[in-house]
């Protein structure tokens, strides 16, 4: 299923797009698309089987926004540096261990919303990533299988982020990762049994119409179940929670001199293959 959340920001209202492509209301069924809803099986299979039956009403999609699939996210996970290809542009050796930070759920917006440049900004980048929604607790799991078994599906991310409060203003990422609209994220959470291998997708990113990231999860250094699998052990990892799995090469800050970070007026476009697509314009914040 094709689940995705649409209105005005903070009064979205669930939907779902079948397989026509004519979008449904889900308002009469279920509340929101959040981690309540994604732990309840039974409520999900309720979903399927009214989309099956022909049950939902239609939407007018028309200037109809599109808001961040889920809603009440707990919390934000990323991995960095988790493509071979982006660590060998950046002159990073590829981690041991998955490395982890954190944005704040805040920081996620609609997938066509406007992107801020924050203030004082001279490095903003961009970054296409395969997002991980939780669908079940993930505590001291197992094994990377266990880890896939918690996955309740996937979405695009844009993960962006501003390279000098990141790398050249000390301390952790977290500076450089977390100002507001820096991880639009959509337009639909595509249901795990949709995407029978997350570690075959294409990924590809758009600046003012150039293209500038084409790359595939089949190039992960850590895959999406062992991803999980790691973050249990040091986590809890609760229905709802979103896992950024890192970025394939071509960011701003992999290119030659001068780097083409992004500035106000900038349109950004991105895909994952069978996910959907993003669009951004920015402005000054």
């Amino acid at each position: 299923m094709k689940l995705l959340r649409v209105g005005t920001a903070g009064s979205e209202r669930p939907a779902l797009l079948d397989a026509d492509g004519t979008l449904r209301d889900l308002s009469g069924l279920v509340p929101d698309i959040d981690g309540t809803l994604l732990a309840d099986g039974a409520a999900m299979e309720r979903i399927r089987a009214a989309a099956t039956a022909g049950d939902l009403p239609a939407l007018d999609a028309a200037g109809l926004r599109v808001g961040p699939p889920v809603g009440r996210i707990g919390k934000v996970v990323c991995i960095g540096l988790n493509y071979h290809d982006h660590a060998r542009e950046t002159g990073a050796q590829p981690p041991a261990e998955p490395v982890v930070f954190l944005k704040a759920p805040d920081t996620v917006v609609g997938p066509h919303d406007t992107v801020l440049v924050p203030r004082r900004s001279v490095k903003t980048d961009w970054e296409v990533e395969l997002a991980v929604v939780i669908g079940r607790t993930a505590r001291y799991l197992g094994s990377a299988e266990e880890g896939l078994a918690c996955v309740a599906g996937y979405a695009v991310a844009h993960d962006v982020s501003e390279r000098e409060w990141q790398i050249e203003r000390g301390g952790t990422w977290d500076k450089g990762k977390n100002c507001e609209t820096f991880n639009p994220l959509g337009p639909w959470l595509v249901t795990a049994d949709e995407v029978p291998d997350p570690q075959r997708l294409s990924l590809r990113l758009w600046v003012n119409g150039k293209l500038r990231q084409d790359g595939t999860t089949a190039d992960q250094i850590f895959p999406v179940g062992e991803v999980v699998h790691y973050l249990s052990q040091f986590m809890t990892l609760h229905p709802g929670d979103v896992i950024n799995t890192g970025t394939p090469a071509g960011v701003a800050m992999g290119q030659p001199e001068p780097k083409p970070y992004l500035r106000a007026g900038d349109v950004v476009e991105l895909e994952v293959a069978g996910l959907g697509r993003q669009r951004q314009s920015l402005k000054g914040a």
